[in-house]
């Protein structure tokens, strides 16, 4: 089986691969259009992207909104034509902002997840962007097309199923992560695709799922495509490439890690999420950190009782502090062995 063109309404993408958000900091523009110029669709995350502009301590959502456009305007200055989009956060403060930023950029795509995008069909409005949600279940993904059908009268451009073994914020309780082996998470898949044929058929569209969590090689990029997939997100492998926006301290710190040292983790509003055991996590196991400046960054953060301040960790190990800073990461970064580039991985996987 030959991989096919990721066709997204009049948007094409020659690899069905889509480099996976990732925040604070880790994909801006210079992943993002690497993984363009190799005919995937790059993505720019929208977390705190402003966090190196010089006004960001004052005014962090004014230089995230600069620094979105930014950084859309560079990768579009570098993909060669092609596909460029940004991954926002629901649960970001502001949400419709970082939206009309996104669109006003002319991002090709927007994929949203973190919460439901209940309301995306209407910030879009008017613009060509193409938007998809990030779901993890059925339940969700029935959600969001029945109100996007009743309030708006249309349906998503593509889906993102997120699965168990990502990493970031995830869509499942930590109870099912720490029993990830008893989950039946191809049925969910499957599930979903046939779930979203009701909305095709009625729209007259072609709706593609994308899935994402756990994606490394080629076998496993092969056995989605057979539950139906029509591409896949991938995240964690892009961080080891010369490319990624991240110190080199980061990416260090996934090359030495091992299977052990991954821990879920729970983030200030509740989510859990998937990271490298350091010293940062054990100080938040022994106690609440002093938050001494609100970043403005999650809509339910509450930093009298939030028990750490999500942005400064995710800036501290972006800038390569990573005793002090909160390393996200996929279920399958051990397995990363060497620094490497976007062509390479390419290269590796396209077959």
């Amino acid at each position: 089986m030959r991989m096919k063109p990721l066709v997204i309404g009049d948007l094409i993408a020659k690899i069905p691969i889509i480099q996976g958000g990732m925040g604070v900091g880790v994909s801006r523009s210079k992943l993002s259009a690497a993984v363009a110029r190799e005919g995937g669709i790059g993505i720019i995350s929208t977390a705190q992207i402003g966090f190196d502009e010089p006004d960001f301590n004052k005014h962090q959502i004014d230089s995230n909104i600069f620094a979105v456009k930014k950084h859309i305007k560079l990768a579009k200055e570098n993909a060669e034509g092609g596909i460029i989009g940004v991954n926002i956060m629901v649960a970001t403060k502001q949400y419709e902002r970082y939206v009309k930023a996104a669109c006003e950029a002319e991002a090709d795509v927007i994929i949203s997840g973190a919460g439901l995008p209940i309301t995306l069909p209407e910030l879009v409005r008017g613009f060509k962007t193409k938007i998809a949600p990030i779901v993890s279940s059925i339940r969700a993904i029935s959600v969001i097309l029945k109100m996007w059908d009743r309030k708006y009268q249309r349906t998503a451009d593509f889906i993102v199923i997120e699965g168990p073994r990502a990493g970031g914020h995830l869509g499942f309780s930590k109870e099912q992560l720490d029993h990830i082996e008893d989950m039946d998470y191809d049925s969910e898949i499957k599930g979903i695709i046939e779930y979203k044929k009701e909305f095709e058929e009625k729209y007259q569209v072609n709706i593609p799922v994308v899935v994402a969590g756990g994606i490394f090689d080629q076998e496993d990029i092969k056995h989605v495509m057979e539950l139906g997939a029509d591409g896949v997100q991938i995240a964690t492998r892009f961080v080891v490439t010369e490319e990624c926006d991240a110190s080199e301290e980061y990416k260090k710190a996934y090359l030495d890690s091992k299977k052990e040292d991954i821990k879920i983790v729970i983030s200030p509003v509740g989510m859990p999420g998937r990271a490298l055991n350091n010293p940062f996590l054990k100080k938040v196991e022994a106690g609440k950190l002093a938050i001494t400046r609100c970043s403005n960054c999650l809509e339910h953060c509450n930093p009298k009782v939030a028990p750490y301040c999500i942005t400064k960790a995710l800036v501290d190990a972006v800038e390569g502090n990573i005793v002090d800073g909160l390393i996200f990461c996929g279920d399958n970064v051990h397995r990363l062995k060497e620094m490497t580039t976007v062509k390479a991985i390419f290269k590796e996987l396209v077959y």
